[in-house]
């Protein structure tokens, strides 16, 4: 017998569109292949249109800091010759705190001016504060769908304090449990409001982040003379990779080497009742990272705006207790109390500019504001509560799950490498599953996947050429 989940989820693709005001069907090509850039540039506004929208909307033009102590520290640690500055974008100087407001604004202006009464999102974090920022500045009725509780109604720190802050800027918040509910309770209450979506993956949100690259490279070649050397992203879903991306090769700056940054939480599922209050961190980790980079058409849109992989240079990971250390550096050394997810790509930036020339310059493209469940001290008592170990030692040792270890020195900071070829092989694997068992890629396909990958039409065909022969 069919049920709502079953009749609802299967008008999906319908329910999108009215919520969007986007027929994605136009950009389709084949089983495989879309017009990327057709669709991000269909809403109609250049990126002079989205800066003046933003600035009505009090969101960008946020401070761009060198963080000199840090990089004192980072130069005692390394070899001679070695030690890059360090600048950080302070993106928690936006109106609702962090660097996803610059994704709401776009969303919410279009709504409004496409004359829908609300708007609906799905989100445990920084972006449903976003939303109800913006809806709110635009007169506009708001529900956030959350994610807050495992099924013992424990809920972690930073996902109540969202909440919190959801309410206090008017906002409706729906909170759930863990599971498949999620996206399903949005659908449907889209369908009965016909509210506007604003996804986190729609092109409107994704050209939000645009400027935000756009903004860095402007910046650093007035302080420096040049765009940054190296730009490091944290990474959850990839709008973040995929916006900031975009805007610096839209300023010109193309060879800034695009690094993305997740804390690792290997072995943890997301969408798992025993896992979900195990983990301290509830975005900017590997359970959102690698899949949404290997397949990122799992969201909630027909085409995800974030295509992270088809920007991304290297992907480094680090652990909890190592992110949770450099949060704290940043507090003593540079007077920044900042949120730790936001604090990902500075830990990895830690690391990286250890190996780089004294000359050369790393962007940390956000911070996000911190306080009360987001704080990390609240976030290592939670872990405690439910039973994760917190103790001071060899990162190394860091188990997700089990045991958070904070380094005892800085020089034990050490991200690590994660393999960006074989997720390029995932994803090569999982659009030829999608596309169907008895499907041939042609040629505009192959050169699709190698734009979607950032590799090239001859690693795609012996990518699967590997793929055939394995199966």
């Amino acid at each position: 017998m069919s049920t709502r989940f079953d009749e609802i989820m299967s008008r999906r693709g319908e329910i999108m569109r009215r919520a969007l005001g986007m027929d994605y069907q136009q950009f389709e090509q084949s089983p495989i292949a879309f017009d990327y850039e057709a669709m991000m540039a269909d809403h109609g506004y250049s990126l002079a249109d989205i800066r003046a929208i933003q600035r009505t909307a009090g969101v960008g033009d946020t401070p761009l800091l060198e963080l000199r102590n840090m990089t004192d520290l980072v130069r005692s640690i390394s070899e001679p010759g070695k030690g890059a500055r360090i600048f950080v974008k302070d993106e928690a100087a936006n109106l609702a705190g962090a660097f996803k407001d610059r994704r709401a604004s776009v969303s919410i202006h279009v709504a409004k001016e496409k004359g829908y009464e609300g708007v609906i999102a799905a989100t445990s974090g920084n972006y449903g504060a976003a939303v109800s920022s913006q809806a709110a500045r635009y007169g506009l009725t708001c529900i956030i769908c959350q994610e807050t509780f495992d099924s013992r109604h424990i809920g972690q720190p930073e996902i109540i304090e969202k909440s919190r802050i959801c309410e206090a800027y008017g906002a409706e918040v729906i909170q759930m449990t863990v599971g498949p509910e999620l996206f399903f309770h949005m659908l449907e209450l889209l369908d009965q409001t016909g509210y506007f979506a604003a996804s986190l993956y729609s092109s409107f949100g994704v050209s939000g982040i645009e400027t935000l690259g756009l903004e860095i490279a402007e910046e650093m070649r007035e302080r420096t003379g040049a765009p940054p050397t190296v730009c490091v992203i944290t990474h959850a879903g990839g709008g973040n990779t995929t916006g900031t991306a975009r805007g610096l090769k839209r300023a010109g700056a193309g060879e800034t080497q695009i690094v993305s940054a997740s804390v690792d939480l290997s072995g943890l599922h997301m969408a798992s009742d025993h896992d979900f209050n195990r983990k301290s961190f509830t975005t900017g980790h590997t359970g959102f990272g690698v899949p949404f980079a290997t397949w990122p058409d799992r969201a909630d849109v027909p085409r995800n705006a974030a295509r992270s992989l088809r920007y991304i240079d290297r992907y480094l990971t680090v652990t909890q207790g190592e992110t949770f250390y450099v949060t704290e550096a940043l507090v003593k050394l540079e007077g920044l109390e900042r949120g730790p997810a936001g604090n990902t790509a500075m830990t990895a930036a830690v690391s990286l500019a250890r190996d780089l020339p004294r000359e050369a310059t790393v962007v940390v493209q956000e911070t996000e504001y911190t306080g009360a469940g987001k704080h990390h001290w609240a976030q290592l008592n939670f872990a405690k509560e439910m039973g994760v170990g917190v103790c001071s030692g060899d990162p190394k040792n860091n188990v997700p799950g089990k045991v958070i270890v904070i380094p005892e020195r800085p020089e034990q900071i050490c991200a690590k490498d994660f393999d960006v070829d074989r997720m390029r092989r995932s994803y090569v694997r999982n659009a030829l599953k999608n596309a169907g068992a008895d499907y041939v890629p042609t040629a505009a396909d192959i050169e699709f996947l190698a734009a979607d990958t950032n590799s090239s039409a001859e690693k795609v065909e012996a990518m699967l050429v590997e793929l055939r022969e394995a199966s």
